[in-house]
Parts: C-alpha cells; sequence; structure tokens
C-alpha cells in the first residue's frame, strides 16, 4: 500500500505518516522505485495509534510501548487493559491536583474579594 492510499485509509495526511514512520512508530519497505510500500495491518496499526492518543496517550507513551505490545500478539488485551488502568490513574491524580489548585485560587480570589472596592454590595432586608 503505498502512502497515498494509506494516507486516505485512515485520513491522516501524507506528512502525518512521514513523521510517524521517522518517530519509529510506522515501518515501511521501500519499492524498486523508491516509493513506501506500507503493510495493509498499518491501517490497524494507525487506528490503535489514533485511539490511544483520543484517550490521553502521547506520542512518547505510544512508543515507549511499542516493544511490549509487539511482543504480545496473543495477550495484547491484557497489556492493553493495564496501560488503560495505569493511564486512568494517572487522569485521577491530575484530577485531584486540579481539585487542590482550584481550591486554593477559590480561597486567594475570595480574600482578594474582600479587599475589592468594586464587589457587590449585599441589598438591605
Amino acid at each position: 500500500m503505498q502512502i497515498g492510499e494509506l494516507a486516505e485509509a485512515t485520513g491522516l495526511s501524507r506528512d502525518t505518516l512521514r513523521y510517524y514512520e521517522k518517530r519509529g512508530l510506522l515501518t515501511a519497505r521501500r519499492s524498486a522505485n523508491g516509493y513506501r510500500d506500507y503493510p495493509t495491518e498499518a491501517v490497524d496499526w494507525l487506528r490503535y495509534i489514533r485511539i490511544a492518543q483520543a484517550l490521553g496517550f502521547t506520542l512518547h507513551e505510544i512508543e515507549a510501548d511499542l516493544p511490549l505490545l509487539a511482543s504480545a500478539a496473543d495477550n495484547s488485551a491484557a497489556v492493553l487493559r493495564t496501560a488503560l488502568q495505569a493511564k486512568l490513574a494517572e487522569i485521577d491524580r491530575r484530577i485531584d491536583g486540579l481539585q487542590v489548585l482550584r481550591g486554593e485560587l477559590l480561597h486567594r480570589l475570595s480574600e482578594q474579594m474582600d479587599d475589592c472596592p468594586l464587589r457587590p454590595v449585599a441589598a438591605a432586608a
């Protein structure tokens, strides 16, 4: 499959495919005329990359998992489940940190507003 066909099949640009190849996320054979020739499995692999990115994985994380996924062909569902659980734990840690930061910002904002001369005055009852 040539690069144009792969781009059409995946909805990715040729530049993106070349970038993935440069990073080692995608491999192609070179035909006699120098054209890239991708295996048909590349479509599924690129779908995996896009789904992983949509789930919050960075390209660096996907690259780090390449050897693990390549050697775990028969248990890739278990490997993927473990990776997703780790990513979920990381997201939970980020949410916890953001909640702490939010609380701190609200606290500081309320202190600042107590001293603000333009703050709304409560209506007299």
